[in-house]
């Protein structure tokens, strides 16, 4: 058995429409489907592409908020822009977690229900590096 990569992720919304105005417009995703009235899956849904990672929105009940989360990689010199861009449109912005030096910024908020969205501007390899260096206080 071999698995080659990451198919989807799927996030369950209140509302497939405003939920497209965080992929859309505030993250730049493309929109390529939206199954309207005529479901093929569990419920209504839209599809997106960021990055080249296809993303579902599922229209559901999205639960609580956790720490559960995706990392999308990101450049840093984008953060603040897209910050803008999430706040323009009513987004929360979250505070990042206690970080060390060396391994990336992030740019954490909250989806309309809940979703934590994480832009990581650090890469593993980076990341596995300064954490092998220890703790440097």
């Amino acid at each position: 058995m071999t698995i080659s990569g990451v198919s989807h992720i799927t996030f369950i919304v209140r509302d497939v429409e405003r939920a497209a105005k965080v992929w859309v417009h505030a993250l730049g995703a493309k929109e390529v489907y939206d199954s309207g009235s005529e479901t093929f899956s569990l419920s209504r849904e839209k599809f997106f592409v960021l990055g080249g990672v296809w993303i579902a929105v599922m229209q559901g009940d999205p639960g609580s908020r956790s720490y559960r989360h995706i990392a999308f990689q990101a450049d840093i010199t984008d953060l603040l822009e897209i910050e803008v861009r999430l706040q323009a449109i009513d987004i929360e912005i979250g505070p990042t977690r206690p970080r060390v030096s060396g391994e990336g910024e992030s740019l954490y908020f909250y989806d309309f229900d809940d979703n934590l969205i994480e832009l990581h501007t650090g890469t593993l390899q980076e990341r596995l590096y300064r954490y092998q260096q220890g703790r440097i206080d």
